[in-house]
C-alpha cells in the first residue's frame, strides 16, 4: 500500500488549485509541476462513461484527476514509478473526494508483463490510455539537477515500451490520447504505425501567429480509418491573455473534443 504521506524525497509540497480551484494537486514547489499540458490532455479526452483510464507517467495525478471530475463516472488508473509521487497522487485523490474512483499503482510501465499484470494493468482491460511523456532525449537538453523535473522532462530510452504497454492494456477499440511537443510529431506517428489508426493530430499554439509548441494526438487501437488534422488550438491573444476559449478550458468549462 501507498503511503500518501512519504514525499519528503520531493522537498516542500505546495497545495495548488487548477480547473476553476475545484482541481486541489498537492506537488513539489520546486521541478516539474503540473499545469496547462495535464488539463489540456484531460479535455481532449474522449466521453469514456465508466471507462476505465489509464493514465501513464500519472506524476501527481493531474491528468486522471482532472478527467475523473470532468467525467463522474469514470474509473481511472494512476501509474507512477516514482514511489514518492505515487504517493502524492494517493494523496490527491482523497483531497478531491476520489478515492473510490481512482486508484494508484507504483510501477515502471517498461516492467514485464507478469508484473504489470499482478499491479493490476492486465492486456485488454482499459478504455482509454493517456500519455504526457518526458518531452527531451537526454542529447537534446540540459538535465535538470532536480529529480523529479529531470525525470519528467528528459525521456531514458524512446517512447517504445509506453506504445506497448498502451497496445497492450487497451481493449480493442480502445483510444490512446498524448500531448507532447510539436517536434515529436513525427516520432509519435511512428509509435502510432503500429496497431494504430484514426488518429487525429490538433496543433497547441501560444499565439495565432507562431508556430504550434504542442501536439495534441488521439487515435483508436486496430482502427483503419485514416488520419485526421484538427483546427489549430490558441492558447493566448495578441494581449498574452488566454483566449476565450482557452480560457474556458483552463476552468474546466468545455473540452477540446
Amino acid at each position: 500500500m501507498l503511503d500518501a504521506g512519504a514525499t519528503s524525497a520531493l522537498g516542500e509540497i505546495v497545495t495548488d488549485r487548477l480547473l476553476d480551484g475545484r482541481l486541489i494537486v498537492r506537488q513539489p514547489k520546486k521541478g516539474h509541476r503540473a499545469g496547462s499540458d495535464a488539463i489540456l490532455l484531460a479535455a481532449a479526452l474522449p466521453e469514456l462513461g465508466e471507462g476505465p483510464l489509464l493514465d501513464i507517467g500519472a506524476g501527481v495525478g493531474t491528468i486522471g484527476l482532472a478527467a475523473a471530475l470532468a467525467q463522474p463516472a469514470l474509473r481511472v488508473t494512476l501509474v507512477e514509478r516514482d514511489p514518492d509521487l505515487a504517493a502524492l497522487a494517493l494523496e490527491n485523490a482523497a483531497l478531491n473526494q476520489l478515492s473510490e474512483r481512482v486508484d494508484v499503482v507504483a510501477a515502471d510501465i517498461a516492467a514485464s508483463v507478469a508484473v504489470l499484470s499482478a499491479a493490476g494493468l492486465r492486456p485488454a482491460s482499459f478504455a482509454c490510455v493517456a500519455m504526457n511523456p518526458p518531452f527531451y532525449a537526454a542529447a537534446e537538453t540540459r538535465a535538470s539537477p532536480v529529480p523529479n523535473r529531470r525525470a519528467a522532462h528528459v525521456v531514458e530510452g524512446s517512447l517504445a515500451p509506453w506504445f506497448k504497454t498502451a497496445r497492450r492494456v487497451l481493449r480493442p477499440g480502445g483510444q490512446i490520447a498524448i500531448i507532447h511537443r510539436a517536434e515529436a510529431l513525427a516520432e509519435l506517428l511512428a509509435g502510432l504505425a503500429t496497431g494504430f489508426g484514426g488518429i487525429s493530430i490538433r496543433p497547441i499554439h501560444a499565439l495565432a501567429d507562431r508556430p504550434a509548441i504542442r501536439v495534441v494526438v488521439t487515435a483508436v487501437l486496430n482502427s483503419r480509418k485514416p488520419a485526421e488534422l484538427l483546427p489549430a488550438f490558441v492558447l493566448n491573444g495578441p494581449d498574452g491573455r488566454l483566449t476565450e476559449i482557452s480560457d474556458a478550458v483552463h476552468r474546466g468549462r468545455t473540452t477540446l473534443r
